[in-house]
């Protein structure tokens, strides 16, 4: 058995429009498609697929959550570009750790349902 490729993320989702419209004219993620019923929406991130998922158990009050790590190249670029979309940031992109051949760095924000997102950087 081999577990070493994502091939779905899932992510909940309050108000799947909201959620949808964040995701694809906020962040600029590439729509596939939406299926209602049951409430599930599904974008292409680089080859991976995002589901975002506003389906309500019936029996449950319980948050389902995952986080997402997009790493990127231009960290500082794309961080302005988020806030002048109105993406309201835990901070400035930081230092997070000195690798021996390069430096991480992030940033974090909440999407539209207050889901924690991260982006991160390695430097050379």
């Amino acid at each position: 058995m081999n577990l070493n490729q994502i091939g779905q993320i899932a992510l909940h989702a309050d108000d799947l429009d909201r959620a949808v419209a964040f995701y694809r004219d906020t962040l600029g993620m590439r729509f596939l498609f939406q299926a209602s019923p049951p409430g599930l929406a599904f974008f292409d991130c680089g080859g991976i697929r995002l589901m975002l998922d506003a389906v309500k158990e019936k029996d449950s009050n319980e948050r389902i959550s995952s986080m997402l790590y997009y790493k990127v190249t231009d960290l500082n670029g794309i961080y302005e570009t988020l806030l002048s979309r109105g993406v309201n940031f835990d901070h400035k992109p930081q230092l997070i750790a000195k690798m021996p051949d390069h430096e991480l760095w992030m940033a974090f924000f909440r999407d539209s349902e207050r889901n924690l997102v991260g982006l991160m950087s390695e430097v050379r």
